[in-house]
């Protein structure tokens, strides 16, 4: 009875169960019946001899309690458990039927956005010496790479034809200033001769009013007098002239002084000798020989071009980072020190200067460097692998994932592009499912198995389902 109840293919596992059930219970009541008509009816009897069940019956029992548990077992446990294997095995099938793509997340950039460009360093102070008076070098004293204070002797230059014209100076000189001495003696006689013709005219004019004398004679001394003070006056300007030619002298012979102290060439300022073009005995000419050449490098700068699009978000005084491809694993740290305040028609650029310290003397002018300006933003754009996109006749494409992982191609308007990454302006929000470089199998409308790939602190990506 047992093993054809749980045998029965055709009813449900519920309706079997309880059928094995019910069975059981009336065999169990039957055989209960029977052990009730097999007990002796006197009770003297069953006092004195109590009969007690057989093994067999107990045995019997034991074996019903047993097909009842196997019955419950096999007639619920089992079809529900076929049943899940069923609903299993049919979801595996239908998400191993659909194709697997590797799909990202968009997510938003940070609010300090990097912009990398290239510049070369410069010193901030840098000149070319250069010759002053004509010569010859006569001693160096320094050479490439030396470093000189300000005020140091670099070199001596021998001009004998200078040191003529500054003795044909002192000389002419001292000429003028004899010929003022002679001015000066030759007014005081005038001066004299004036004094003396002044007071003649004078006693002569007296003697006229008394009738003593002539007007002639009178008149003749009054002209002696006129023309002497007229010889003092120019006597007077010829000194004035000695006084000036003086002056001229004395000028030109401290413009030649002065040109004899050039040819001590000293250091206007503290740096380096970047450049010597001269040696002992070259001939070197004023104003077009250069000597040498000096910087300044505790301290560089670089000039970088900024797009329009930053522009605005530059500031003086903003930090930023400096690397070399020579020194890899250095960042120089330097702040933005003044800009142009004005857009290159040309190029619709902003120029702007970073200072970077040197104490270490790591950075020399002339390097190429990336010069990193950490700007703020205010609205991050999103970030996506360049993978994604796809670019398409309606325009740049990216293939992004529904709720129900059906694929939608949306239009998306890119940013900047740093290689691995690229910036979305619009078209996505964040958290987006996008698929990372999707193949032929990718269409619109149609389902996908997506697999995640995030990538961890440490670089590398991870992939969960």
């Amino acid at each position: 009875m047992t093993s054809s109840t749980i045998d029965e293919p055709d009813n449900p596992p519920e309706r079997s169960t309880t059928a094995t059930e019910e069975e059981l219970r009336a065999e169990i009541e039957r055989l209960k019946r029977q052990l009730e008509q097999n007990k002796p009816t006197g009770a003297h009897s069953a006092l004195e001899h109590p009969k007690r069940p057989s093994g067999g019956r107990i045995a019997l029992l034991l074996l019903l309690a047993a097909a009842i548990f196997l019955a419950a077992f096999f007639g619920g446990y089992i079809p529900h458990h076929r049943r899940d294997m069923q609903i299993t095995a049919e979801a595996s099938a239908a998400s191993e039927s659909l194709p697997e793509v590797t799909v990202v997340a968009a997510k938003n950039a940070s609010t300090i956005g990097d912009l990398v460009l290239p510049g070369n360093i410069q010193a901030v102070t840098e000149a070319p010496i250069l010759a002053r008076a004509s010569g010859y070098v006569k001693s160096r004293y320094v050479d490439i790479g030396d470093h000189v204070t300000a005020g140091q002797l670099l070199a001596d230059v021998e001009a004998p034809e200078l040191d003529q014209q500054v003795r044909q100076a002192q000389a002419a000189l001292e000429q003028s200033q004899s010929d003022l001495e002679r001015s000066n003696a030759a007014l005081d006689q005038g001066k004299a001769n004036e004094s003396i013709a002044k007071v003649t005219a004078t006693r002569w004019d007296n003697l006229v009013k008394r009738g003593a004398v002539s007007k002639q004679e009178n008149d003749q001394y009054q002209a002696q007098f006129q023309a002497q003070s007229a010889n003092v006056k120019a006597l007077e300007r010829a000194v004035d002239a000695a006084t000036g030619n003086i002056a001229a002298m004395q000028a030109n012979l401290a413009r030649l002084t002065d040109m004899q102290g050039y040819l001590k060439v000293k250091a206007p300022f503290a740096g380096v000798v970047t450049l010597r073009n001269v040696d002992v005995g070259t001939l070197v000419n004023t104003g077009s020989t250069m000597l040498f050449r000096i910087a300044q490098t505790n301290l560089l700068r670089t000039f970088l071009n900024v797009p329009q699009a930053s522009a605005s978000d530059v500031r003086v005084g903003q930090m930023a980072s400096l690397a070399t491809p020579e020194l890899p694993e250095r960042k120089f740290s330097g702040a933005v020190t003044r800009t142009a305040n004005a857009l290159d028609p040309a190029s619709r650029t902003l120029l702007v200067e970073v200072q970077v310290p040197n104490p270490e003397g790591k950075l020399l002018p002339g390097m190429y460097v990336e010069v990193d300006l950490h700007l703020p933003r205010k609205d991050p754009p999103l970030l996506l692998p360049s993978d994604t996109l796809s670019v398409r006749p309606e325009g740049t494409m990216v293939a992004a994932l529904d709720s129900n992982n059906a694929v939608h191609f949306q239009r998306v308007t890119v940013g900047r592009d740093y290689g691995s990454q690229i910036e979305i302006l619009s078209g996505l929000s964040a958290g987006q499912r996008v698929i990372a470089n999707p193949n032929d199998s990718v269409q619109e409308g149609v389902k996908v198995h997506p697999v995640f790939v995030a990538t961890g602190d440490a670089g590398g990506p991870k992939r969960s389902r």
